[in-house]
């Protein structure tokens, strides 16, 4: 892997993690006081937070195609 995409993916993979904690604490707000006042709008930042954690693996794996590609010699890049 190249060194430009390896400190890439490293940080998308700190900040995919770091959404994912954030997600988890959001569930845990939710399973203390299902039905308190806040309880929609925490699920719905629950949501898009794993939402944002979603793309960030997307993007991650997309760099790791790219580089699987270039690393073999084939130039086609597919975009999933």
């Amino acid at each position: 892997m190249t060194a430009d995409y390896e400190g890439l993916i490293e940080r998308l993979s700190s900040m995919e993690e770091e959404l994912g904690d954030l997600a988890y604490e959001r569930l845990r707000t939710l399973a203390s006081d299902p039905d308190g006042d806040g309880a929609a709008a925490v699920k719905g930042e629950e949501r898009r937070l794993l939402s944002a954690r979603r793309s960030i693996a997307k993007a991650i794996e997309s760099l790791r195609q790219a580089e699987r590609s270039s690393a073999s010699g084939d130039r086609e890049f597919t975009d999933d």
